[in-house]
């Protein structure tokens, strides 16, 4: 199908926001269409452009903020619907809600029935998904056999040449060998490790964050560990994926040293400063509260206060490889609903343009 095509279908199908159509065969369909049906009727009636709080995300006429061909989805966000359902009929609907590319967390998802990794880069194939990337531990020192990177690299590399990734990584944090400076610089020196084994292969190797890695080295506290990460690896060998969502409640939470001065922190700076280390993001939402610990409550991709209109629009305005260059993933670590999260997070992300109507 051409990309004119699938546009155009997409915007049907879209536009239908309490239809899914069939997935792989009766009963998975009906099991899918009364699960999203329920958490529609939960959240209430769907809103159009110009109806309810608009959260600065700027939908209306323009250019669309997200680039062709780049919309991902982290399949944890999935695993409940993975499980029962198994991989087929979960495909079939994402390439109804318009993604391109999946990320990996595991090549089962404790999928209904066996699978092997022909035939899951086959049923990806088949519904148009790219598999872009998939998240692996870094070390289980304690089991010689874990099938982390520390434990079994060769191993980890093959089953992602196998699927045809482009990326590999983790998101465990850095913190194998502690948090102070020299156990970062120890763990930077084992994801160059890691980084040179992919790049021999074609890959790029990756680590994903959390809110900690913002954190500050306890022997040096006015040292960001971040920091130190990207000093220390090698940008040719050592990328990174920013989960956007947990950058912010690190800004929430890591805006300061302990000994209370000032130390900002500011997301999209890091990615407009080191624009080719990110390959990868993770698409989260979240409601700002500070009455929690991290500052955001986890919320549907729109629903929330992140601004990803100008977030996306200045990553990718960057440089004139910015709209190809990036993968954005979306991703909510407990959905109430996980296909209805998948849809909404596809309407929304392509609903973004650059101006409003009227503009």
């Amino acid at each position: 199908m051409s990309r004119t095509s699938k546009d155009t279908e997409l915007a049907r199908r879209l536009s239908r926001r309490n239809i899914l159509g069939v997935a792989a065969g009766a009963t998975a369909a009906t099991i899918i269409g009364t699960a999203t049906a329920q958490a529609a009727a939960a959240q209430g009636p769907a809103k159009g452009p110009g109806h309810g709080p608009d959260h600065g995300h700027g939908k209306g006429k323009g250019k669309p903020v997200l680039p062709p061909g780049r919309l991902g989805i982290q399949l944890y966000s999935l695993r409940d619907k993975i499980s029962t359902l198994g991989f087929a009929p979960v495909f079939a609907e994402l390439e109804k809600y318009g993604y391109d590319e999946i990320e990996l967390a595991g090549y089962t998802q404790g999928s209904a029935g066996p699978i092997t990794l022909a035939q899951l880069k086959r049923l990806a194939k088949d519904h148009g998904l790219n598999p872009i990337g998939s998240h692996v531990g870094y070390y289980d020192d304690d089991n010689p056999g874990a099938y982390t990177f520390a434990q079994n690299l060769e191993k980890v590399l093959d089953d992602a040449q196998a699927l045809g990734l482009k990326h590999i990584g983790t998101a465990s944090g850095p913190f194998r060998y502690g948090s102070t400076v020299d156990g970062w610089k120890r763990a930077a020196d084992d994801f160059n490790k890691y980084g040179a084994a992919a790049c021999k292969r074609g890959m790029k190797f990756y680590q994903h964050n959390h809110a900690e890695e913002f954190s500050f080295a306890t022997d040096k506290p006015d040292v960001r560990l971040y920091d130190v990460l990207l000093a220390e690896t090698d940008p040719d060998l050592v990328y990174l994926e920013m989960d956007i969502y947990w950058a912010y409640c690190a800004q929430f939470r890591f805006s300061k040293r302990v000994d209370g001065t000032r130390a900002p922190l500011d997301p999209l700076k890091y990615v407009l400063k080191y624009p080719n280390r990110y390959p990868l993001f993770h698409v989260k939402d979240g409601i700002r509260d500070e009455t929690t610990r991290d500052g955001y409550r986890m919320t549907d991709v729109g629903d929330g206060d992140i601004d990803y209109k100008t977030f996306l629009s200045k990553v990718t305005s960057r440089t004139h490889h910015g709209r190809t260059y990036h993968h954005w993933q979306a991703e909510h670590d407990n959905p109430v609903e996980s296909l209805a999260f998948a849809r909404k997070s596809s309407e929304h992300l392509h609903s973004l343009r650059t101006g409003r109507c009227g503009d």
